[in-house]
């Protein structure tokens, strides 16, 4: 388990600024290259299958480790592809959270 998916996702009290552009950089590094972050604003990753009934199968998985972590990205489901766009609404931007979450979205099985 990478050790950003061990954290917890934290609601952010008081925080009203996104991640430095600097934090950025060094978070991702972490993350590896599935996950793009764009315009320093959110993640992106998009995951293929064989058809449509694996992608809903990832997406139900998604929303319920959505859910029970209390973090919630956007989620598009095509036939054969799911696209996850994330980032905290409250800041407008990426923080930690997000990278704890993006983690925790990697360790879900695919097929």
């Amino acid at each position: 388990m990478n050790a950003l998916a061990e954290k917890e996702c934290t609601e952010c009290k008081g925080q009203s600024e996104p991640m430095p552009v600097g934090e950025l950089g060094r978070y991702h590094q972490q993350i590896g290259t599935e996950w793009k972050i764009v315009r320093n604003h959110h993640l992106e990753r998009e995951y293929k299958f064989k058809d449509f009934r694996q992608a809903l199968d990832f997406t139900n998985r998604l929303g319920e480790l959505a859910e029970r972590v209390q973090h919630h990205p956007d989620i598009y489901l095509a036939w054969g592809q799911v696209k996850v766009m994330l980032w905290t609404h409250k800041v407008d931007g990426l923080n930690e959270s997000d990278f704890i979450f993006d983690e925790k979205v990697n360790e879900l099985p695919t097929a």
